[in-house]
């Protein structure tokens, strides 16, 4: 694979040049990349249980994921500013302590149950999300060789896609399991008590959730994280400013941010559909709750995509098996739109393979060349997730031409993934790298 571009202005150091050992640190940092997966993908077994719960249609539904994406948007250009003020390392505890929060918040609204609290505290966390997204992503792409930087991110990411694996499990158990509308069949009507008794079904899995991110973030803060600064002396002075114009030099950022912002669009809209559409008559026929567990399916292909697609970047250019994967996924995503029964639900489960080296390829590609504009680049991407928040368009398609027709939608957006591998990725305007400085004892 082509290296990095970078100039040859300023010097460049990287893990293995500089005789540290960053295995303990990505280790780590993979435990952070587990839990936002983990909690991101609740919400794909918390939506068909809300539905119920409030009697909902899809594009009420699909609202509560647009909530969430939302808090992308808006946390994405502030979080890159506190890091930049305290450091990688304290946003990272900062971002857990925010998601303990929210997780807290949810067992009140479910206790209580309001579903304007439960879209405030998704709100909250997801904007604890947000700021270890823009931290650690760009943190594990520079930490170690730039020209394998696309397979780094993706193995790590792995580890994210263990998590989403894993949640839905948890959340068909925990939550759908233990509720009258997960375990009925579709179209029961429930009563008004089952309603408040299903509600309070998340109370435990989010309070262990909580648990879970305040011990993260204690492990986090006594961790000896090494820090990240740049190679060019300049650095401070490109970072000046809301949004730095020599950004827009960057083709692979201008165009990468789009394609985050369009892949996200897929990636929510079939895993938050998923329950409901494989739980059809003409689909799965079956109850949300086993449902459910197809889904850890979906996850489970993006997981092993991640460290297959991290061992063929190691020899192939990133940018064509970004392609190749665009290609798959546009395909099996037109069986799940014109195919029916059990060909059209593993058609859906298998975009999750080609759907899995997607984000962290495009985040790559896209923060290529940036040098000390990295963070200012970072946050933009992680902006640009709040794409999610579209899937209330494909509710809306859902509810007016049909949920399996809906699903054109996500095909369409993997042609736009295809144009940005094959020329919207191409490197313009590199600048210097940016170096990690040791502050770890781990060396070799």
């Amino acid at each position: 694979m082509p290296s990095v571009g970078t100039s040859t202005s300023a010097p460049v150091a990287h893990a293995q040049a500089s005789g540290v050992r960053y295995g303990p640190a990505l280790a780590l940092l993979a435990s952070l990349f587990f839990m936002w997966g983990f909690i991101t993908v609740i919400n794909n077994t918390l939506l068909p249980h809300l539905k119920s719960v409030f009697d909902l249609s899809y594009t009420q539904t699909t609202l509560i994921e647009s909530v969430w994406f939302i808090a992308y948007f808006f946390a994405s250009i502030p979080s890159a500013k506190l890091i930049e003020k305290v450091g990688y390392k304290k946003s990272l505890v900062i971002g857990l302590l925010i998601m303990a929060a929210g997780a807290l918040g949810m067992m009140l609204a479910a206790s209580i149950p309001s579903y304007g609290v439960t879209l405030v505290m998704l709100f909250v966390i997801a904007s604890g999300i947000t700021l270890l997204q823009v931290a650690a992503n760009p943190y594990v792409a520079v930490v170690g060789k730039p020209e394998t930087a696309s397979s780094r991110l993706n193995l790590v990411q792995a580890m994210n896609s263990a998590g989403t694996m894993l949640a839905p499990l948890f959340g068909a158990y925990l939550i759908l399991g233990r509720s009258k509308g997960g375990t009925a069949a579709v179209g029961t009507v429930l009563t008004e008590a089952e309603r408040l008794a299903d509600a309070q079904s998340v109370i435990l899995p989010y309070g262990l959730v909580a648990v879970v991110l305040v011990v993260l973030a204690v492990v986090i803060a006594r961790f000896p994280l090494p820090a990240m600064v740049s190679s060019a002396p300049e650095a401070k002075e490109k970072r000046k400013g809301l949004i730095n114009p020599d950004l827009l030099k960057h083709r692979n950022l201008v165009f990468g941010i789009p394609a985050i912002f369009i892949y996200l669009i897929a990636e929510i809209g079939v895993a938050n559909l998923f329950v409901n559409f494989v739980s059809r008559p003409d689909i799965g026929n079956m109850t949300h709750e086993a449902a459910g567990n197809y889904l850890a399916l979906l996850w489970g292909g993006m997981m092993i995509g991640r460290f297959v697609g991290s061992a063929v970047m190691q020899a192939f250019d990133a940018g064509k098996v970004l392609a190749v994967f665009s290609v798959g996924a546009f395909v099996v995503m037109l069986v799940t739109t014109f195919a029916s029964g059990p060909v059209a639900m593993w058609a859906l489960i298998l975009v999750g393979l080609f759907h899995s080296i997607m984000f962290p390829t495009i985040f790559t590609l896209a923060i290529k060349g940036l040098g000390p504009l990295t963070e200012e680049g970072s946050g933009l991407l992680v902006m640009a997730i709040a794409g999610g928040a579209l899937v209330i368009v494909q509710g809306w398609i859902a509810d007016n031409y049909g949920l399996q027709t809906s699903f054109l939608l996500t095909a369409v957006c993997e042609l736009y993934v295809l144009f940005y591998a094959l020329w919207g990725s191409k490197v313009t305007h590199a600048e210097p790298d940016l170096q990690v400085e040791d502050q770890s004892p781990f060396t070799e």
